[in-house]
């Protein structure tokens, strides 16, 4: 385990589009077993504390589900009142994790994620700087643009671009530096351009901005499968996520 690293999952949003009204890391993948419990299982190996961020209506609930990680002080829970992006859910919980050296924000639908990348992460964040896991996607929903000068660019198709076949996308993990990131977000939350379809301050196009405009290192991951970046939005991917869990369970 790292004492280094906080893992912050933002788990504000529904899984509406999955018929169901409570949060997506509620979700069950088999009997008992909760998106929240596999995230649980993969992170805490390799991180010195866990804290969810929840909508108002879904924190109670969470609450109830997960009583007994928040029992022994390694998890805690806030509330981000307004669905106002994943950065604002990041970053309304900085005092949670501003004490850490660095922070492994993971995406609260990514069932998929493999501890092995967790741990690859966690070991090649070793100073200031980013650190993302990619991987190779027939085709992405983000894409990831590399130059010369490191990460240049996000392409997000939610807000309208068009990604490319093969591109590199991101599997919902991204680990940070603290040091100078709360001042950083504020900075670049104040001038960004809002999403053209979201309305939101996205969080991606920060690590560019990190990258190119501050100087900020990237550490690139490399992830070899792309199953570890299937989140669960649809019927069809939580099908998925509980034949994958069957899987690994026998």
């Amino acid at each position: 385990m790292s004492d280094r690293i906080c893992a912050v999952i933002p788990a504000a949003g529904r899984g509406t589009r999955l018929g169901q009204a409570i949060p997506k890391i509620m979700i069950e993948v088999a009997d008992g077993v909760t998106v929240w419990h596999l995230l649980h299982r993969r992170l805490r190996p390799s991180v010195a504390h866990v804290h969810v961020v929840l909508s108002p209506d879904g924190v109670g609930a969470f609450r109830e589900l997960a009583a007994a990680e928040l029992a022994t002080g390694a998890v805690s829970v806030s509330v981000q009142p307004e669905p106002t992006g994943m950065g604002d859910a990041i970053f309304g919980a900085a005092p949670q994790w501003r004490g850490h050296d660095a922070i492994l924000v993971v995406w609260g639908d990514q069932a998929n994620l493999s501890p092995v990348t967790v741990r690859a992460v966690a070991a090649a964040h070793t100073g200031p700087g980013v650190t993302l896991p990619l991987v190779a996607m027939a085709d992405p929903y983000v894409e990831y643009e590399f130059g010369p000068a490191g990460l240049t660019r996000v392409l997000m198709s939610r807000e309208g671009d068009r990604c490319r076949p093969g591109g590199l996308s991101d599997i919902g993990v991204f680990c940070l530096a603290t040091a100078g990131l709360e001042e950083a977000w504020a900075r670049y939350a104040a001038g960004a351009r809002r999403g053209a379809a979201t309305g939101e301050v996205n969080f991606l196009p920060f690590l560019p901005h990190l990258a190119q405009d501050l100087a900020w290192p990237v550490r690139v991951v490399p992830v070899a499968d792309p199953d570890e970046a299937r989140g669960i939005n649809t019927p069809a991917d939580l099908e998925f996520a509980r034949r994958a869990h069957a899987r690994w369970a026998t």
